[in-house]
């Protein structure tokens, strides 16, 4: 008797007609079905906003983020994403070369940093949103809307650790 979970093999064998292996023992690893999962979707991406808006994944977050949190601070951010301050400081000075945010100092706290969008940031946010939305549709097609839903539930309790 088996001691691996009840999962549906029809994927591991598409995969297996497309590459000629069996992909069958991977069925059940999460890690393996994430990172498929994740070539269809950053090719999606690419084609759909990396490419067309010059945006990378972590760059349209930031541009997301900012959107929808007006007093977001540099270190706030960094938090949010789990990258270091100076890996933040990398992707905001890449934003800010291209017009799209401008940082501040708190006048409250000198130590503290806002970053905001400018208004070419604004109009990218927007249009990169949109762009985010039709390629999630075409990527999700093959799901009902309830099951988007539960996947969208699901991934967010495996991001926040079963929580």
């Amino acid at each position: 008797m088996s001691s691996e979970p009840n999962i549906p093999q029809g994927s591991a064998r598409r995969g297996a007609a497309a590459s000629g292996l069996d992909q069958a023992v991977l069925g059940h690893v999460l890690g393996y079905q994430l990172a498929r999962a994740s070539i269809h979707t950053r090719a999606a991406f690419q084609k759909a906003i990396g490419e067309p808006l010059r945006l990378r994944p972590v760059e349209f977050t930031i541009l997301q983020l900012l959107r929808h949190n007006r007093r977001a601070t540099q270190k706030q951010l960094a938090r949010a994403l789990a990258i270091t301050a100076p890996g933040m400081t990398v992707l905001l000075d890449r934003l800010e070369s291209r017009g799209l945010i401008r940082r501040e100092r708190n006048e409250h706290d000198k130590r503290s940093v806002f970053v905001r969008l400018d208004e070419p940031g604004e109009e990218l946010a927007e249009a990169s949103l949109r762009a985010s939305r039709d390629m999630e549709t075409e990527v999700l097609h093959g799901l009902s809307a309830g099951e988007r839903l539960m996947l969208f539930e699901l991934l967010d309790r495996v991001a926040r650790g079963g929580r």
